[in-house]
């Protein structure tokens, strides 16, 4: 506005300048919103640009090149072994566990004479060295041949029957298991396994040779898998996680439960609440889970929240401003103390100090909560959070009473990982049966590890039992 058009509007009176007064502060009002609507825009483009492994769920292979680690050594010290520390090496072999010795002497001394055969006397203990290497290894190939007889009585020709764990495939147990070692533990693709198998053992194999051999392994596991997964519904408490799938490139969910012993996978079409209640059934499990919503239908006294996703959201609320920032360094003070109080724990088991820790933790914390969820415009970015976790209070402290739960759901998430690497490298499934005898394989290796057992070996037990029509072993 010119000087000359604002004197203009002040000589008409008292009643103009009202009302021109009045719509340039409607006019300033609509423009403070629309620049807080455009920063709100704008911080929330830059949380999500700073997403990484640190304050979200995203994995830390998708971080950036130029992500901050997760971990910082505060020490200070170089990486690796430090000055002046014991050192480490392998241990040798006993002598009567040595296949073969080989005798080596010296040629001449440094004084220039040369040591003849009758001189080779050990002068003292002999320095041992032991060289380990895999012998050639070739595939055994046994032709059966069914004869065939003539009855001197009546004339008729009789041809023998094959034994019916000769019948049952081309391939012996022990090829059969190694090639679903290979593609399940492993993760090699199809073609990848044919190679391996081709040049280590010289098998002559097929990309749909090998699908054979995976679907015939996993329909062996059918027993083990509703075994492990009866068992894992009776445990008193296990960890519960989810992850994406693919089928056909479609986006599917799979599911994972876990006791300490025991794995069981399952994909389903999402991750609802209606698949957790199928897959849980009857149990009366305690849960430990992130805050996922699925979960919300569990009582809080059978749930415990997990920490280490409280930790990421806090770091997340950390890295805001103002209250956001205040918010989410108590949250960051809260779980540092929690983690001190479980360590000490698990180092002393004294459950009752435990116990003592979290009541003083409750006790302090939870004002904080009610003072960040008060519906004040200063708190709009916290408020969503805090009141999510005064809802489930209960559920954040259920690993202080009762003796299995741990105070974080690490366990699923490391249980998970082979078959997110095994998603990513294979890109999902194909089919419906396809998935389910993924599931199989997948939870029969996870077992395995948590049991630290050989999965070769034990696939070797049940694709030879199968062939048998002998009892399947289960993993107990």
């Amino acid at each position: 506005m010119e000087r000359a058009e604002a004197q203009a509007i002040y000589e008409q009176g008292r009643e103009a300048v009202v009302a021109v007064l009045l719509r340039m502060d409607e006019q300033i009002r609509a423009l403070e919103a629309r620049v807080a609507r455009q920063d709100e825009r704008i911080a929330k483009l830059e949380r999500q640009a700073n997403r990484s492994s640190r304050n979200s769920s995203r994995p830390p292979s998708a971080d950036l090149p130029g992500a901050p680690p997760r971990r910082k050594d505060r020490s200070g010290r170089p990486p690796g072994g430090q000055p002046g520390h014991e050192g480490h090496g392998r241990n040798l072999l006993p002598a009567w566990a040595v296949d073969e010795v080989v005798d080596h002497w010296p040629q001449h001394c440094s004084c220039g004479h040369e040591f003849v055969e009758g001189e080779r006397v050990s002068a003292g203990l002999a320095m041992r060295h032991q060289v380990e290497e895999l012998p050639v290894i070739a595939v055994g190939v046994t032709e059966h041949r069914c004869q065939r007889l003539r009855c001197p009585a009546c004339g008729l020709r009789h041809t023998a029957q094959l034994p019916v764990e000769v019948a049952a495939s081309a391939f012996g147990p022990r090829l059969q298991a190694t090639v679903a070692t290979l593609a399940v533990r492993n993760r090699l693709s199809r073609r990848d396994t044919v190679e391996l198998v081709e040049q280590l053992f010289q098998a002559r194999t097929s990309v749909g040779t090998v699908d054979a051999i995976l679907a015939r392994t996993a329909d062996a596991l059918e027993e083990p898998y509703e075994d492990l997964l009866a068992r894992v519904r009776d445990a008193g408490a296990l960890n519960m996680d989810e992850t994406g799938w693919r089928l056909k490139g479609a986006q599917r969910a799979l599911w994972g439960m876990f006791t300490d012993r025991h794995a069981v996978l399952h994909v389903a079409d999402g991750r609802h609440e209606d698949h957790a209640k199928d897959l849980l059934a009857d149990s009366q499990a305690v849960i430990t889970s992130d805050r996922w919503w699925a979960y919300s239908h569990l009582p809080l006294a059978r749930r415990q929240v997990c920490w280490s996703h409280l930790q990421r959201d806090f770091q997340a609320m950390s890295e805001g401003l103002d209250a956001e920032c205040e918010f989410g360094e108590h949250g960051l003070r809260l779980c540092e103390r929690v983690f001190w109080a479980w360590e000490c724990y698990q180092h002393t088991g004294d459950r009752s100090e435990l116990k003592r820790r979290v009541r003083a933790l409750r006790r302090d914390y939870k004002p904080i909560l009610r003072r960040y969820a008060a519906k004040r415009a200063r708190y709009r970015r916290t408020r969503g959070l805090a009141r999510n976790l005064l809802k489930a209070w209960p559920a954040l402290w259920t690993f202080a009473t009762i003796k299995g739960v741990q105070p974080t759901n690490n366990h699923a998430e490391r249980g998970l990982r082979g078959a997110v690497i095994y998603r990513k490298l294979s890109l999902g499934s194909q089919s419906e049966p396809g998935e389910r005898r993924i599931a199989r394989l997948l939870s029969a290796h996870t077992t395995c590890r948590l049991q630290r057992r050989s999965l070769h070996a034990y696939l070797i037990d049940v694709l030879t039992a199968a062939a048998r029509s002998d009892p399947i072993p289960l993993l107990a």
